[in-house]
């Protein structure tokens, strides 16, 4: 057994198997290891940001970390981008970096770089492995460390010849850290808060966010006078008829001050104290209005889905809440714009669906029709780095095969890693693609209107408009190997999605806006 055998062996009996690669010279000793060593299903992608992106789809969908496996320094880099999504989503992910052999490291090879340095950034773990004797240890500690409470991104490196040489063991996968529990004094100090009468939010986000954590929390809200919200772009949300569907906070500075006028205090329930996206002239970093209180129940770190349950209790919370059915709108006919894509997608999406949202500027009116839809997941671009919805796709489909992943997807950010449709075709994944086609990158069209340019010259069009050629989307598609068709009606899109989600494999529908 050599060291990329024991690396696979230790990674399979902690529960890690399933790995996103895209390795080169120096990773072909674990690639030969994937052979050996039955149990890992091994994911091609054809750019690291699709690996790293469909590890944290997947990690955010089966609970677990996948095995991202890429080829050193540079490699890592190109999947950076995201992986700081997956920690801003408090995501496990288990990174293998290959390396040049340590008694080739001196000759400063032209692909040689300091790992170390790339991958901090984004990690919560950084450890670079000194023999194949210690290599199957160094992958327990660094799934465990993956798993520590809320999630973290862990990543190895691993020598060439840590990975051919002899290894005398596998190590016993550690311990997965459990959520620590709120103290009774925190509950207590809450619940005093909620009694008080001074206006108080409560922010959801992170574990909070299950439809078990916004049903206790809409009882909390039933048994007091607080109001809920839950934060801009959450890593997981459960959402549709039956579930409660709390007010989302704005993402522009102004609209979310807005949304926070006359609150008294703040309780942060697995969000973070809400603060402004970018800094603008004559706007606060922190959004909460001046002189209000934030509070803390729980972190993204404890279990803050029990904490909810136990202030329940503090207050006498009823034990439930009627749900509040919205309607569900029909399906739409005639002009495609926004509205009419929401009304389709909320009309057609099946019970169980896995929504991910990158769609950017083209989702809002769906964001506002989902609570009326089928019982479905939503995931969402949590870092702000673009390029994360094809992957992350990607990911969650391959952690739920009986579940449909359908794609909201921007046309400007799909660019970013629309290799992930190759990816999607051999492995056969049910994803349904709308591909929202505005031929712009719109949210910085709005951003600079939002700062006075509102008549842009040549130079502001060219860096914001995507035509001069148009992209053909559908095109692309078919030349990766996923259906493809360009619909420019309400009409067409029912149709086409419809059959689409009625079908196995992959699918794109080209939405012209």
């Amino acid at each position: 057994m050599n060291g990329a055998e024991s690396l696979i062996k230790v990674a399979l009996a902690a529960g890690v198997d399933t790995c996103f690669a895209n390795p080169g010279t120096t990773e072909m000793p674990l690639v030969a290891a994937l052979d050996s060593v039955p149990g890992m299903r091994a994911v091609l992608c054809l750019f690291e940001g699709v690996c790293t992106g469909a590890a944290d789809g997947y990690a955010r969908m089966s609970r677990k970390p996948a095995m991202t496996l890429l080829h050193l320094g540079p490699g890592l880099a190109n999947g950076l981008a995201n992986l700081h999504n997956a920690r801003r989503a408090n995501t496990p992910i288990v990174n293998v970096i290959g390396d040049h052999a340590t008694w080739h490291q001196a000759a400063d090879a032209p692909l040689a770089s300091d790992i170390v340095s790339l991958a901090s950034p984004m990690s919560g773990w950084v450890r670079s492995t000194k023999s194949a004797h210690a290599l199957s240890d160094d992958m327990a500690d660094a799934i465990a460390a993956s798993l520590t409470p809320p999630g973290k991104v862990a990543t190895l490196i691993v020598p060439s010849d840590c990975q051919w040489d002899d290894a005398a063991k596998i190590a016993t996968p550690r311990a997965a850290a459990k959520p620590a529990t709120v103290s009774d004094g925190t509950i207590k100090r809450i619940a005093t808060l909620l009694k008080s009468g001074k206006p108080v939010t409560i922010l959801l986000g992170g574990p909070a966010l299950s439809a078990e954590g916004l049903k206790t929390a809409a009882r909390i809200a039933a048994g007091s006078s607080c109001k809920l919200m839950v934060e801009t772009f959450a890593a997981r949300i459960e959402r549709g008829a039956g579930i409660p569907s709390p007010a989302r906070l704005p993402y522009f500075p102004e609209q979310a001050i807005e949304a926070l006028k006359g609150t008294g205090a703040i309780v942060l329930a697995g969000a973070r104290e809400p603060v402004a996206f970018f800094g603008y002239p004559g706007l606060p970093s922190k959004l909460a209005p001046e002189g209000c209180a934030v509070e803390t129940l729980g972190t993204v770190a404890e279990d803050v889905v029990g904490a909810l349950d136990h202030l329940a209790e503090a207050i006498a919370a009823p034990k439930s809440v009627p749900s509040t059915q919205s309607k569900l709108p029909p399906r739409p006919s005639g002009k495609l714009d926004p509205v009419s894509l929401g009304a389709a997608l909320a009309a057609l999406q099946p019970d169980n669906a896995i929504i991910m949202d990158e769609s950017a500027t083209s989702g809002g009116a769906y964001g506002t029709m989902a609570s009326a839809a089928a019982p479905h997941t939503c995931l969402a671009l949590t870092g702000g780095a673009i390029g994360q919805g094809f992957p992350t796709a990607t990911g969650a489909a391959i952690a739920c095969p009986d579940r449909r992943v359908i794609s909201l997807q921007a046309d400007g950010s799909g660019m970013y890693t629309v290799q992930s449709l190759w990816t999607q075709a051999r492995e056969r994944l049910n994803v349904t693609t709308i591909l929202c086609s505005n031929h712009a990158y719109r949210i910085l069209q709005i951003e600079a209107a939002r700062a006075g340019n509102t008549e842009p010259g040549h130079n502001a069009r060219t860096l914001t408009e995507l035509s001069s050629p148009e992209i053909g989307w559908a095109q692309i598609a078919i030349g990766l190997g996923v259906p493809g068709v360009r619909v420019e009606t309400a009409d067409d899109l029912v149709k086409h999605l419809e059959n689409a989600i009625r079908s196995d494999g992959p699918h794109l529908i080209e939405v012209m806006l």
